[in-house]
């Protein structure tokens, strides 16, 4: 199969870029120093290259959690986020570990049948996180309950994207120094966080919860990162109009809010300006004459979103509309 005999919007993969990221990280990262973030590919297929290099994973959701177990890859899931009925997670026959910051979150592990925790510790992103003074007394909490404390974790998502390597790396030096003052007290072998922003200097973690590396996105690439852009969506040109008088002329392609995760903003598309995009539309000014039925690549703002709107990604070699079709993965951990 050709991309040309695919339906358009349809979501891409370079079959070579995603090697050379994944064995980038690897070799940057090797063995137990990355679990790979599946949330922002949703694709068990594409754990599956990832679990040649690292053995444990990061989920965002239960229906990740179940999906990698169901998929043979649960030897040590992590689930990076709070859940106050975990019930479904204690009855898998995997190694989960979930993340609590609070006596309720604790109770929920505690029902539902979980063994192992992390105490997830707000080093400065305002979303989920005990306060770092707090976190020995929810650890010996949860040892008094039962369960085994791995460690700690702490996410400086706010800095990943900041253009500015060397601010990134001051703020992410002064996050960390939160996370291992709760280390101190919590205890464990396990200190966990970090991203595709600061992987490379976030060394105070034993682990990196990195995701966006493998398929990469416009807003990673314009912080620096050294991945390759690997994700694009193809569309096909569906209108044009020619300039006129004063008015320049535009074209028209099938891809839109439906099919992007535009909350980092609009998509790039090479060769072209983004306008503005719509339901089903992207509107763009071409370099290049264009005509009713060329298909283009968009490039996402936005990794993880982006994926969780399409039900399957395909797996490409190649260049323009003969680029080879090599195979097609599902997105097996969508939805919820």
């Amino acid at each position: 199969m050709k991309i040309h005999d695919l339906v358009t919007p349809a979501l891409l993969v370079d079959a070579d870029a995603l090697e050379a990221n994944l064995a980038d990280m690897a070799a940057a990262l090797p063995g137990p120093r990355m679990r790979p973030h599946v949330k922002a590919h949703k694709s068990t297929e594409l754990a599956r290259r990832q679990a040649v290099h690292h053995g444990g994973f990061t989920c965002a959701t239960i229906r990740e959690v179940e999906g990698m177990a169901a998929a043979g890859l649960g030897a040590d899931l992590l689930l990076a986020n709070e859940v106050l009925d975990a019930r479904r997670l204690g009855a898998l026959d995997a190694r989960v570990t979930v993340a609590i910051d609070s006596a309720e979150t604790l109770a929920a592990a505690v029902v539902g049948g979980v063994r192992e925790v992390l105490i997830d510790v707000n080093v400065g992103l305002p979303r989920c996180g005990i306060a770092p003074s707090s976190a020995g007394r929810l650890a010996d909490d949860a040892r008094a309950a039962g369960l085994t404390v791995r460690g700690v974790m702490g996410y400086e998502g706010h800095l990943q994207m900041l253009p500015d390597a060397a601010e990134r790396a001051r703020l992410t030096e002064e996050c960390m120094a939160r996370l291992t003052a709760a280390h101190a007290d919590v205890g464990g072998e396990v200190v966990s966080g970090g991203g595709t922003g600061t992987y490379a200097m976030n060394t105070w973690v034993t682990e990196v919860q990195a995701g966006s590396y493998a398929l990469m996105d416009t807003a990673y690439t314009a912080a620096g990162l050294p991945f390759r852009q690997a994700l694009t969506v193809l569309a096909t040109v569906i209108s044009v109009t020619a300039p006129a008088g004063d008015m320049p002329g535009w074209a028209v392609a099938d891809v839109g809010l439906k099919s992007l995760g535009m909350d980092h903003g609009n998509p790039a598309v090479p060769g072209g300006q983004v306008w503005f995009c719509s339901d089903e539309h992207v509107t763009f000014a071409p370099d290049a004459p264009l005509r009713v039925g060329d298909r283009i690549r968009a490039l996402p703002a936005h990794v993880d979103p982006t994926v969780a709107l399409h039900e399957r990604m395909h797996l490409v070699r190649g260049e323009g509309d003969d680029a080879e079709v090599l195979e097609t993965w599902p997105v097996d951990l969508r939805g919820w």
